[in-house]
C-alpha cells in the first residue's frame, strides 16, 4: 500500500495544532506511553496537594474544637463548677419533712373545743401509673390487670373499702348520703361531701399529664394501709384532721383552719403561729430507684407541737346561751341577735353566741351560701347602743356628787341642748323623778339633765375610761374600737346624743364591758379568752390578769349597781316600775338597763322610725356581783319569747337564772324596800 506523503512522520518533526511541521529536538519528542505517565503523574501531584490542604483544613478544625473543649472545661471546673455540683446533689438529695402536730382547744373544764386527729391521704402519681402497672402485669399477671382494666377496679374499689356511697351508684339509699354530707370527718372526703366519685377517680388515675393527684383524703389509717397494700401503685400519705366536736357551738370563737393547715377565722387564725409549732425534718440521698440510700440521713431536726390552750369559755354554758340567742332570734323576728356573758370578778368571757353560727365541720362555701357566718358580730359589729349607755352618766353623776339616788328633779317631756330638741319616749308633762327613777324609767330628758352638771369634757374623760372607742385586747381576731368621736370633733349636738347613747357605737363586748366595771366594785377589766396555755414540753402557764383600770370607787358602783335594779322593779300602780317590770327573778336581786337605738336609714342618712337595735346589759346578782350579760337583737318585731314588745330583758333573765343555778350561787336577801322613781 503507497501512504500519502500527509501521514509519513519525520521523527525529527511534529505538528502543531494547525497541522504545520515544527522541528523537535532529539530526545525530546514525547511518547505516547510517556505522556500517559507525565499525565498520572500530574493527577497524583494535584491530589496530594489537595490532600494536604484538606488534612491542614481538618487539624485546623479539630485544634479549634480542642481549644473550645478546653476552654469549656476551664470555665466548668472554674466557675460553673459548685453551681453544678450543687444542682446534681439537689437532683439526688430529698428533704423528709415530719409534720408537727397542732394544739389543742378546750374549754376551763378541760373539754375539748378543737384537736387533730390523724389521717391519711389516699395519692398517685399518674405519669409513671402506667409503666408501673405494667411492669406488674408481665411479672404477675395474676394479681396485676391490664393498665385500663385495673384502673376501673382501683375506682370501683375504693368506695366500698371505705365504706363511703359512691356519687355516681344512683342505687345508693339518700339516707345515707344525708348522713355523710352531716359528718363528712367520718365519710373522709371534704372535696366531695357525701361520698367519692369513682368516676371523678377514674379520671385523675387516667390523667397521665399529672406527676400527682389525691384521690381521696381524710381517710382513717387502717382503711388507707388496706388499700395500698391492696394497689400497691397507690400511695397513703399522713394527713392531719382538725375535729370541732361541737360543730357550730362556739365556732365564733374557736373559728376553723383551711385545708392548707392555716387558721382561717376565730381562735384558729389569732393564735395560729403557736397552734401550728414547728415541723422537724431530715435530708437523705435517693438512689436512682427512688429508695433513699442508707446511712444518708443527716441534718435531722424533731417537730416541735404546737401550744395547746385552754379557753375561759364554759362550753356547757355556750351551749345554753347560744341554744337561747337562735331561739330569741326566731321568736322575736330579728334580722340576728348576739349575747355575751362575762365572769364579774375577773373579766373572763364565760359564753360568747351569735345566731347563725357555721359549723366548721362542713363545707364553709356551702355554710356561707345558706347565709351562716363565720365572723364574731360581738367584738367585729359595732352598733348605737341606745339607754343601755346612760349608765355612764349615772356613775359620774353619782361618782362625782352632782346629784344623789334620791334627788327629786322636775323632768320636763323634752329638753333643748346644744341647739338639738330631745323628746323623751313618752310625751308627758313635767313630772317629778328622783335619780334612780330617771334611769328605771330610762328618760332622755333628766339624763340629758344630769349630764349637763358633768359637763361635757368630764363626760368625754368618763367614756375614755369606761374604754369607749378603744380595743379590748381579747385574744381574738377582727375586733372594733368601736366609734366614738374625739372631744375637738364634737358639735353643737354631739353632747345631746351621747349620754343618752347615740352618735357612738360599740361593740357588744364593749357594752357589757361597762357593765363589768360597775359589777366589779369600779374597777374595769379588760375581758379576755385565754385561760392558760400549755407548751410542747407540757408546762402550763396561767394567763396574767390584764391590769384593772378604776374608773369610778367601790361606793359609786355598789349605788349604781342598787340604783338600776330599778328597771326591773314591778309595781302594781306602774309608778315604781321600770322598763323591763315583769323581767324579775325570784330569789335574786338583779340589776340592769334597756336600750333601744334607733338604725340610720341608708338611703336618707337619718334616724329610723321603724327599725332598731334592742339591747340589754345586766348584772347577776345585784348584791354579789358574779356574770354580767350583755344582749343585742338587730331589728326585732317581737320579744325574745315572741311576745309582744320588743325587750330583750326576758332573755337576759333567762341566761341569768341557768348560770345561777350551774354554779349554785346562793339566793339574795330580800329587798327591805322598793326603789322610789316617782315621788
Amino acid at each position: 500500500m503507497i501512504r500519502s506523503t500527509d501521514d509519513h512522520r519525520d521523527p525529527g518533526y511534529d505538528r502543531d495544532r494547525g497541522g504545520r511541521r515544527i522541528p523537535v529536538e532529539s530526545g525530546n519528542r514525547p511518547t505516547p506511553r510517556r505522556n500517559r505517565a507525565l499525565a498520572a503523574s500530574d493527577r497524583i501531584e494535584t491530589s496530594e496537594k489537595s490532600f494536604a490542604k484538606r488534612r491542614r483544613i481538618v487539624e485546623i478544625i479539630g485544634l479549634i474544637l480542642v481549644i473550645i473543649l478546653v476552654t469549656r472545661l476551664g470555665y466548668v471546673q472554674l466557675y460553673a463548677g459548685p453551681e453544678l455540683s450543687a444542682q446534681a446533689q439537689s437532683q439526688r438529695t430529698v428533704e423528709i419533712v415530719e409534720a408537727a402536730r397542732r394544739g389543742e382547744i378546750t374549754d376551763r373544764n378541760g373539754a375539748s373545743l378543737a384537736f387533730t386527729m390523724e389521717a391519711r391521704s389516699i395519692t398517685v402519681h399518674p405519669s409513671s401509673l402506667r409503666a408501673h402497672i405494667d411492669e406488674g402485669h408481665r411479672l404477675w399477671p395474676d394479681e396485676y390487670e391490664p393498665y385500663e382494666e385495673r384502673l376501673e377496679i382501683i375506682a370501683d374499689a375504693l368506695p366500698d373499702m371505705l365504706d363511703v356511697p359512691d356519687l355516681d351508684d344512683r342505687r345508693e339509699n339518700e339516707g345515707r348520703r344525708r348522713q355523710a354530707a352531716e359528718e363528712p370527718e367520718e365519710v373522709g372526703v371534704r372535696d366531695t361531701p357525701g361520698g367519692i366519685s369513682s368516676d371523678e377517680i377514674l379520671e385523675k388515675l387516667r390523667n397521665e399529664e399529672s406527676s400527682y393527684e389525691v384521690l381521696v383524703r381524710n381517710v382513717d389509717p387502717d382503711k388507707a394501709a388496706a388499700i395500698v397494700e391492696r394497689f400497691p401503685e397507690l400511695v397513703a400519705e399522713r394527713q392531719d384532721i382538725r375535729q370541732y366536736p361541737n360543730g357550730a357551738v362556739g365556732a365564733n370563737i374557736v373559728g376553723k383552719i383551711g385545708m392548707d393547715g392555716v387558721g382561717q377565722f376565730g381562735f384558729e387564725a389569732s393564735r395560729d403561729a403557736t397552734l401550728q409549732g414547728v415541723n422537724g425534718g431530715r435530708t437523705v440521698d435517693i438512689a436512682t430507684n427512688g429508695i433513699a440510700i442508707p446511712g444518708s440521713t443527716r441534718d435531722q431536726h424533731p417537730p416541735i407541737d404546737g401550744t395547746s390552750y385552754e379557753l375561759t369559755i364554759d362550753n356547757d354554758m355556750q351551749y345554753f346561751v347560744q341554744q337561747q340567742v337562735e331561739q330569741a332570734r326566731t321568736n322575736s323576728g330579728a334580722q340576728s341577735a348576739s349575747a355575751v356573758v362575762l365572769d364579774a370578778r375577773s373579766g373572763e368571757i364565760l359564753a360568747m353566741a351569735q345566731s347563725g353560727t357555721a359549723n366548721p365541720n362542713r363545707d364553709i362555701g356551702r355554710e356561707l351560701e345558706e347565709g351562716r357566718n363565720i365572723g364574731n358580730t360581738a367584738i367585729s359589729s359595732p352598733f348605737e347602743p341606745g339607754s343601755v349607755a346612760k349608765i355612764i352618766t349615772a356613775a359620774g353623776a353619782i361618782e362625782d356628787g352632782v346629784t344623789t339616788p334620791d334627788e327629786v328633779l322636775t323632768v320636763p317631756g323634752s329638753i333643748h341642748m346644744s341647739g338639738v330638741t330631745v323628746n323623751d319616749a313618752w310625751q308627758h308633762g313635767p313630772e317629778p323623778f328622783t335619780t334612780t327613777g330617771i334611769f328605771g324609767k330610762s328618760s332622755n330628758v333628766g339624763t340629758l339633765m344630769l349630764a349637763e352638771r358633768l359637763g361635757p369634757d368630764r363626760y368625754a374623760e368618763l367614756l375614755h375610761d369606761f374604754g369607749m372607742g378603744q380595743s379590748t385586747g381579747v385574744e381574738l381576731p377582727g375586733e372594733s374600737a368601736g366609734l366614738v368621736p374625739q372631744r375637738p370633733q364634737w358639735s353643737g349636738g354631739t353632747f345631746a346624743n351621747l349620754p343618752i347613747g347615740q352618735g357612738m357605737a360599740m361593740t357588744l363586748l364593749q357594752m357589757t364591758g361597762i357593765y363589768q366595771t360597775i359589777a366589779n366594785d369600779g374597777e374595769r377589766i379588760p375581758p379576755r379568752i385565754i385561760r392558760s396555755e400549755t407548751g410542747p414540753d407540757g408546762t402550763v402557764t396561767r394567763a396574767e390578769r390584764p391590769e384593772p383600770i378604776r374608773v369610778v370607787s367601790p361606793e359609786t358602783a355598789r349605788t349604781v349597781r342598787d340604783m338600776f335594779q330599778s328597771t326591773l322593779q314591778s309595781d302594781p300602780t306602774g309608778n315604781q316600775s321600770g322598763t323591763a317590770a315583769g323581767s324579775g327573778l325570784e330569789g335574786y336581786q338583779l340589776s340592769g338597763k334597756t336600750g333601744t337605738a334607733q338604725k340610720v336609714d341608708e338611703a336618707t342618712g337619718a334616724y329610723s322610725n321603724s327599725r332598731y337595735h334592742i339591747t340589754f346589759a345586766g348584772i347577776a346578782p345585784a348584791d354579789d356581783p358574779r356574770f354580767v350579760i350583755g344582749i343585742m337583737l338587730d331589728e326585732p318585731v317581737r320579744g325574745v319569747h315572741g311576745q309582744g314588745g320588743q325587750s330583750a330583758a326576758p332573755l337576759f333573765t333567762d341566761i341569768a337564772a341557768w348560770a345561777l343555778n350551774r354554779y349554785n350561787i346562793p339566793p339574795s336577801p330580800p329587798r327591805e324596800e322598793t326603789l322610789l322613781l316617782q315621788p
